[in-house]
Parts: C-alpha cells; sequence; structure tokens
C-alpha cells in the first residue's frame, strides 16, 4: 500500500488537471474540436523540450511505440470529438467514460502477472455508477430521455483506445516519460491536418491563445506525463479505479463555474466514487 503511493498521487496530478479540461472546453467551445486539440497537444509537447535538449535519444523510441502514442493521443481525441458531434454530448461523454471499467477489467488480458479480483470488479461497478450519477444528475435535459445515435459507438471506441493504450505501454519496449511529448507532437499535427480537410477556418482572439496554451500546459499536457509516470510505477486495476474521480470532479467544477447549486446526485456520486476507490485500494 505505502510503496504504491507516489504511482498514486502521480495519478492523482494528472486526474485534477483533467478535471478543468471541460470547463477550458465550454470556455473555447466556438473553436474547431481539431483546431483545439491540434494546438493544445502541440503545446503540450512543448514540455518534453528542456529534456530532449540535453538529450536527443529521448524521442528515439521505435516505431511500434510512437504508433502506440499516436494511437492513443490521437485516436482518443479523434474519436471523441466525433461522438460529440453525432450524439448528446452528455450521454456521448458518459460512455466515454467507460475507461476506467475497461482499464480496471481488461488489465489481466493486457498485463502478465496481474488478476482480476471480485473486488476490483465490484470497486469499478461502484465507480462507474457514481460517473453516471454525477454526469446525470447535472445534465438539465436528462429527464427526457436518451435517443439510440449512431456517435455513441465512437465514443465507445474511444473509451476502448484509452484504457487499451494506457495498458499496452507497460509491454512495449521501456521508453522515457519525454517520450509523451513526441507522441503529442504528432498527435496534435494529425489533428490539425484533420482542421484544414474537415473545418472551417477561424480567426482566435488573445483570450483564445491564452485559453488554449493553459488547456496544453494542463490537461492536454502535463498531464498525459504524469499519467504515464503514474503507469509505469503503478497497479493499473488501482489508477482505473481512481480514475473515476475525473467525471466527478470535472462536474462539480462546472457546476461551481456555472453558479448552480449542489445537489443530492453529486453528494451521492461522491459517496460511490470515493467508496469505489477505497474499495480497490484495498483489493491486492
Amino acid at each position: 500500500m505505502l510503496a504504491a503511493m507516489p504511482a498514486n498521487l502521480y495519478a492523482l496530478g494528472a486526474i485534477a488537471l483533467w478535471v478543468t479540461l471541460a470547463a477550458l472546453g465550454v470556455s473555447l467551445r466556438h473553436i474547431p474540436p481539431f483546431l483545439l486539440t491540434g494546438i493544445a497537444l502541440l503545446t503540450g509537447s512543448l514540455l518534453a523540450l528542456p529534456f530532449v535538449l540535453k538529450d536527443r535519444r529521448q524521442w528515439q523510441v521505435p516505431a511500434r511505440t510512437l504508433a502506440l502514442g499516436v494511437y492513443g493521443l490521437f485516436g482518443f481525441h479523434f474519436l471523441l470529438f466525433i461522438a460529440l458531434r453525432h450524439a448528446p454530448p452528455v450521454e456521448a461523454n458518459l460512455v466515454n467514460y467507460l475507461w476506467p471499467l475497461f482499464m480496471v477489467l481488461l488489465a489481466p488480458l493486457f498485463l502478465a502477472d496481474t488478476r482480476l479480483r471480485a473486488l476490483h470488479v465490484v470497486s469499478a461497478l461502484l465507480g462507474f455508477g457514481g460517473a453516471a450519477v454525477a454526469i446525470l444528475g447535472a445534465s438539465p435535459g436528462a429527464a427526457g430521455g436518451t435517443v439510440w445515435s449512431w456517435g455513441f459507438v465512437p465514443a465507445l471506441a474511444s473509451a476502448f483506445i484509452w484504457a487499451s493504450y494506457s495498458l499496452l505501454t507497460q509491454r512495449v519496449a521501456a521508453f522515457p516519460t519525454s517520450a509523451i511529448g513526441l507522441f503529442a507532437a504528432v498527435s496534435g499535427l494529425l489533428s490539425l491536418l484533420c482542421h484544414w480537410a474537415l473545418e472551417p477556418a477561424v480567426a482566435l482572439s488573445g483570450r483564445d491563445w491564452l485559453l488554449l496554451g493553459l488547456m496544453g500546459l494542463g490537461p492536454l499536457g502535463a498531464s498525459f506525463f504524469l499519467w504515464d509516470k503514474a503507469l509505469k510505477t503503478g497497479d493499473a486495476r488501482q489508477i482505473g479505479i481512481l480514475s473515476y474521480l475525473t467525471p466527478l470532479g470535472s462536474t462539480a467544477l462546472l457546476m461551481l463555474l456555472s453558479g448552480r447549486a449542489l445537489s443530492w446526485s453529486i453528494g451521492l456520486a461522491t459517496v460511490m466514487i470515493v467508496g469505489a476507490a477505497w474499495l480497490g485500494m484495498r483489493a491486492r
């Protein structure tokens, strides 16, 4: 338990940054999503430059490893933005938050010497239930019901991509965490290519550039480095369960910034998610 604490703290650092992503995204919702993602990922990649300038070998990774990094960072965001365009956003976001559950349940399939215990399954399902309560409880249109849309398919695929990427980084040859900057740079360039091909050109204000910089340095930058460090040194099952704090914190922050009062759903979600994390930490 004590040996796992540093890894869990790295994971919590990444989660804290991801909590701000939705709020920043709302402020930048007028920017085409691929342009937003491309600029933010390229900004985030700059965090690795001090290490690369000292040793260029930091970015000399096998093609297989680079492909995995692009698969994770570009594939996840590409499919998520497609889902948000073609399905109700709140429900699509909820489907996307299946990735922590996938991380817990798929760990034995992707990682050697990893066993899935009943307590892991219970805590993963409890955490997902809490995420559902937090997101749907804060949705003003939730009472209207959900209509099936094909957009839920890319939302589910994006969840699988992030979970499998997170687990497969432990299957490839060891690479320095600073190589995440290379993954982000290539993914950012691909995102800008998608913007050029699929989206209209827009003019960005000074405020837009400031918020894009914050997004790139935080939830689409430093978070990836912290996440990689956590996965390299921690238990993927426990980290996956801790990840359920992301939708809870994101929803609570949006409510705070919008001036909405905390609801019973947020309170219930807090109990369920904290309980899930506690159970998961006790599983061995």
